[in-house]
């Protein structure tokens, strides 16, 4: 009979997300408070765990301890990109094959060879646009150590160069990085100016937009992709709001397990399945990487909610311990109702 109630009271305590167990209901409730625990997590397609990032799940289905019976059926019905589970190994096999996207960099890179510098980007659009930014840097300073921006792209969704182009920096250049840049003095010696190419960049990305009035669902401006955008367009020396910017260096699904970023070149391998930056690199590869990512982040069917975040008003009042008493009375799986994502998911863009 104790043994009994002990095991019911454990399950009382047991997070209904992340299964974690704890002695006391209040353990349970402080451990929501601070969680965030929502749809928007990433989710086990077998045991229905909720996980911080994409590598906790990883690691769970295939890591160094996996959850058994997770990886038992994920070996057979897995896919290793996106991590879905799929109706059996024949369901996977074709799954995979769509997954898995091929690197277009090379074909790309000799389709568009023409540098398109002299783009006026004008063109005003009603509804917000996605595009994706990279730049490759040289360097400068006494020991070329420092960042300069040396060409920069940028493409729309359908992976078509939009602007790409040489940039002069303000200061002298000192190493040219040629082994993975490609760059030699004569490719930047007449390339556009950083003031031209910085007011290029602005005025586009703005679309029309004053700055202290661009919203993200209300206005022209446009929402831009990238991987490290705040050092990118910081060597571009462009101001952006937060708010429109989509990083896949700080996307909280995409980062580690200790909430360190991962490298661009980890994210198209693991996720989107062929490498890139490898030997001299070419910022129309990391573009269209980074905006693969963002469309497969974006494509996630999450269940719809009013209110998806933390922060809104609605749900500021969902764990505050003023309400501890009916906290406490609360099931795991009502409690995990209330909880919502300390987190903007891509997938309401």
């Amino acid at each position: 009979m104790d043994y009994r109630m002990e095991s019911s009271e454990n399950l009382r305590n047991k997070c209904a997300a992340c299964f974690r167990q704890f002695n006391r209901i209040e353990h349970l409730v402080e451990h929501m408070r601070t969680s965030y625990h929502s749809v928007h997590e990433p989710l086990c397609g077998i045991c229905n765990k909720h996980c911080r990032s994409f590598e906790s799940l990883r690691e769970h289905l295939i890591g160094p301890l996996p959850k058994q019976e997770c990886k038992n059926i994920f070996n057979v019905r897995g896919c290793k990109f996106c991590l879905a589970i799929l109706d059996g190994p024949n369901a996977r096999r074709i799954h995979q094959e769509r997954c898995q996207l091929s690197s277009t960099g090379l074909i790309g890179r000799f389709a568009n060879l023409g540098f398109r510098d002299n783009l006026t980007m004008d063109g005003y659009t009603r509804e917000p646009q996605v595009v994706a930014l990279a730049c490759k840097m040289v360097g400068g300073g006494s020991d070329g150590s420092l960042d300069l921006c040396g060409r920069v792209c940028i493409i729309d969704e359908r992976e078509n160069i939009i602007f790409h182009t040489y940039v002069k920096p303000q200061i002298p250049i000192t190493n040219y990085r040629y082994e993975t840049t490609g760059f030699r003095p004569e490719y930047l010696k007449d390339a556009m100016p950083l003031r031209q190419v910085q007011k290029k960049i602005q005025d586009f990305l703005c679309n029309g937009e004053p700055m202290w009035k661009i919203r993200p669902r209300s206005g022209r401006a446009r929402i831009l992709v990238g991987h490290g955008l705040d050092h990118d367009l910081d060597r571009l020396q462009v101001e952006y709001p937060a708010i429109m910017i989509r990083d896949t260096a700080k996307y909280p699904p995409l980062m580690k397990t200790s909430k360190l970023s991962n490298s661009l070149k980890y994210l198209t391998q693991a996720y989107l399945g062929y490498d890139i930056q490898t030997g001299i690199q070419d910022p129309y590869d990391d573009c269209v990487a980074t905006m693969r990512l963002y469309n497969r982040m974006r494509s996630q069917a999450h269940r719809r909610e009013d209110f998806p975040l933390a922060s809104d008003p609605q749900n500021r009042n969902n764990f505050a311990s003023r309400r501890q008493n009916e906290l406490e009375r609360m099931t795991p799986e009502e409690m995990l109702a209330l909880s919502r994502s300390d987190y903007y998911c891509w997938c309401l863009d």
